[in-house]
This record gives C-alpha cells, structure tokens and sequence, in this order.
C-alpha cells in the first residue's frame, strides 16, 4: 500500500522540481531581455536618442576654465549632506577600503569608481550586486558625467558637479 504512495511523492517531487527549473530559466531570460536595453520605454515610445545619455563633449570647455571636478553629497549615511569630494584625480565608492566609503548595506565593498580621462570624468560600475544608478538609470558600462548628473548607489545620492 505504500509503495504507490511513495512513487506518486516521487513523481510530485521531480514535478515540482521541473517547473522550478523552469521558472528559473524563464526568469533568467527575460532579465536578459530587460537589460538589452530594447530602446522602447515602457509606454512604448522612443527615447529622445539613442542611449538615453547626454553625448560625452557635452558642456566641457577649455582646459583652462577651472575644471574642478566634485562629488556631492545629497544624501548618505555617515556623510554630511552638502560635503563635496574632489574628484580631479578620480575616486573609488563602496564600503570596503575606497576613497569615498559608504556606510549602506546596499553598497558592495568596491561598488563604482570615478576616473578622469582627459577633460571628461566617467562613472563605471565595477561589478556590483545591486548597481549604481546615473540619473536612476542602471548604469551597463562606463558612462561620462556632466554637471548636475544625479548618482545612486542603495540609498546613498550624490550630485556631479564641474
């Protein structure tokens, strides 16, 4: 008598387990699809170009024009609001041992780095489990920052300013 009882748990069980599988890999795809980037919005309409970022050149001027590059602070834990890091040499964001350290969980220990190339400063997310956002958009490689660009990293807010 238990012996049809055990082999319906069995089938039950492999069942379960498929649709899991299942559930899995469809979930995993259509994570892929999201972060192709399809270039519709979500009403459906195109964005106002491309990529939804400003060009690279925008807003720089002469080498000479005082180009000092800041971080700041908006909003974040253990970080006075209206302080501003110097980002003239770059600088590293995260909790871990960085120049800008983050007390937020939602930080990875090395969680985005600001670098200078020339004249243009550029934000990268270096791997994060929960990404750093640049005008609450996900950021998917290198982008340049301009002057009032907004950067999220878990509930830390910082502004770009030049």
């Amino acid at each position: 008598m238990l012996e049809p009882v055990s082999v319906a748990l069995k089938f039950g069980f492999l069942a379960i387990l498929y649709v899991f599988l299942v559930w899995v890999a469809w979930s995993a795809l259509r994570d892929l699809r999201r972060g192709r980037g399809s270039g519709v919005q979500s009403d459906g309409a195109a964005p106002a170009d491309a990529s939804g970022m400003r060009p690279a050149s925008d807003g720089l001027g002469s080498l000479d024009d005082g180009f000092e590059p800041r971080l700041l602070v908006e909003r974040a834990a253990g970080h006075e609001p209206g302080i501003a890091y110097d980002l003239s040499r770059g600088a590293t964001l995260g909790r871990g041992d960085v120049e800008i350290r983050l007390d937020d969980p939602f930080a990875s220990s090395r969680h985005a780095r600001i670098s200078r190339q020339g004249h243009v400063i550029l934000i990268e997310d270096l791997g994060s489990t929960n990404g750093t956002y640049l005008n609450e958009r996900q950021l998917s490689g290198p982008q340049p920052l301009h002057s009032g660009d907004r950067i999220r990293i878990g509930g830390s807010e910082f502004s770009y300013l030049q």
